[in-house]
């Protein structure tokens, strides 16, 4: 079976997915979610933002997820390898702040507002499935 691109690290209140490591953040935005499965949402966030800065040069995304009081923390952005256009982290901030996505990501995520905020689904074991699943969608699709 063939390992997902994806590093995943994990502390004790915190989740970061990337392309590369360690993970860097040439660029972010950041905004809170209620809760969630974190890996869930870092892969759907992941994509969407992929979606919006796919013609960057350069570019490796990572989405870091962390408890924050009763939700989650979301930092989203990324490495460039090369100049960052300065209208970058405001379209990833677009991504970020979009309801609809927020609707969606919280939906994949298996939202329950009686749910810990910050339990992942995701095993060592199991990450790559998941991850699997998740990137069934071709990233380059508009």
């Amino acid at each position: 079976m063939p390992r997902s691109p994806w590093y995943i690290t994990r502390t004790d209140d915190a989740l970061t997915l990337s392309r590369r490591l360690p993970a860097r953040f040439d660029l972010a935005a950041e905004t809170t979610l209620p809760g969630g499965d974190p890996l869930r949402l870092a892969h759907q966030i992941r994509q969407d933002m992929w979606r919006a800065l796919q013609s960057l040069r350069g570019f490796a995304p990572a989405v870091e997820i962390a408890a924050a009081g009763e939700g989650l923390r979301v930092r989203a952005g990324g490495q460039v390898a090369g100049q960052v256009p300065g209208n970058a982290a405001g379209r990833i901030a677009e991504v970020l702040d979009s309801p609809a996505n927020r609707a969606r990501w919280l939906r994949h995520a298996g939202f329950r507002p009686d749910t810990n905020r910050f339990e992942s689904g995701a095993t060592v074991k199991n990450a790559h499935k998941i991850a699997a699943e998740i990137d069934k969608t071709d990233e380059s699709a508009p």
